[in-house]
């Protein structure tokens, strides 16, 4: 009786185990065939835009002075604004992870900000305050004579107030994650306050930093609405590759194809040297 009592229970068990397998087998082929779907939505344009351009007409297209320029444009004033935004910001996101004082969430909400804040939003703005007749704008003309809206100075102060939120988050999170312990430690052995920070939070933090400088780079790289709204677009002077990619558009489309695809394997790279220094940043951690 005992052993038959065993051997329905071992049937009812396997009966059971057999709809539960099933399940687990169909749910996994449903995520893979969601994420093969997701890859195949991101990879397709990608591919198109590499097939449609073929690589002897990318590298005649190169010697376009429309690419010449908006390229030499790009890299000059996404270089001085990743050079800016570090060195502002690096401070900023230090003071922000380590001290507490009045009014730190309101100062975090503004300086992220702009990562939510649609770009032509942000480049009204930037016009209305920094334009010939601007908030600020108004002043520097009529005082100093200085104009800064549809200048290439325009396009870096654009770039900077799109981009810095990318650098100071990432610098925040990187100073956060530095064990004070260590800084306290440097203090009770007699170093400065500056002494401890380059000489023992940056260079724990440096890799995070260096992440974070890359991704403002990126989105420098990248910034469109509100360069064409404080800076115009102007060849030589505020027109940026994602502004010659627009104005490509209407007539030369070879160009426009060229400068997206130097941009997507510039943004292909971005990926995977911030993947690798976050990696670096975890396992060091």
């Amino acid at each position: 009786m005992s052993g038959d009592s065993n051997q329905e229970h071992k049937c009812i068990g396997r009966a059971a185990a057999i709809p539960s397998r099933s399940r687990e087998i169909a749910l996994k082929a449903g995520l893979g065939l969601l994420l093969t779907l997701a890859m195949a939505f991101i990879a397709l344009p990608v591919i198109a835009l590499f097939l449609r351009s073929p690589f002897d007409t990318i590298l005649e297209t190169l010697h376009d002075p429309v690419v010449i320029d908006a390229l030499r444009l790009s890299l000059m004033t996404s270089t001085i604004t990743t050079f800016t935004v570090v060195i502002m910001g690096t401070p900023i996101a230090y003071v922000s992870a380590r001290f507490n004082y009045w009014g730190k969430e309101l100062a975090d909400s503004l300086i992220d900000l702009p990562v939510i804040m649609p770009p032509a939003v942000a480049g009204i703005a930037l016009l209305v305050a920094f334009g010939r007749m601007g908030l600020v704008g108004h002043y520097l003309n009529t005082t100093f004579g200085i104009s800064i809206a549809f200048t290439t100075l325009a396009v870096i102060i654009a770039q900077v107030f799109v981009s810095s939120p990318f650098y100071i988050r990432q610098a925040r999170t990187s100073f956060e994650d530095v064990d004070l312990s260590l800084e306290n430690a440097a203090r009770t052995l007699g170093a400065t306050r500056i002494y401890t920070f380059i000489h023992v939070i940056l260079p724990i933090a440096m890799n995070g930093l260096i992440s974070g400088a890359i991704m403002a780079f990126a989105r420098s790289l990248g910034e469109f609405g509100a360069t064409i709204m404080f800076a115009g677009n102007f060849q030589g002077r505020t027109q940026t590759m994602p502004l010659a990619i627009y104005t490509a558009m209407q007539g030369d489309l070879d160009v426009s194809l060229c400068l997206s695809i130097i941009l997507v394997a510039f943004s292909f790279v971005v990926i995977v040297l911030v993947k690798t220094l976050t990696r670096k940043v975890y396992k060091r951690c």
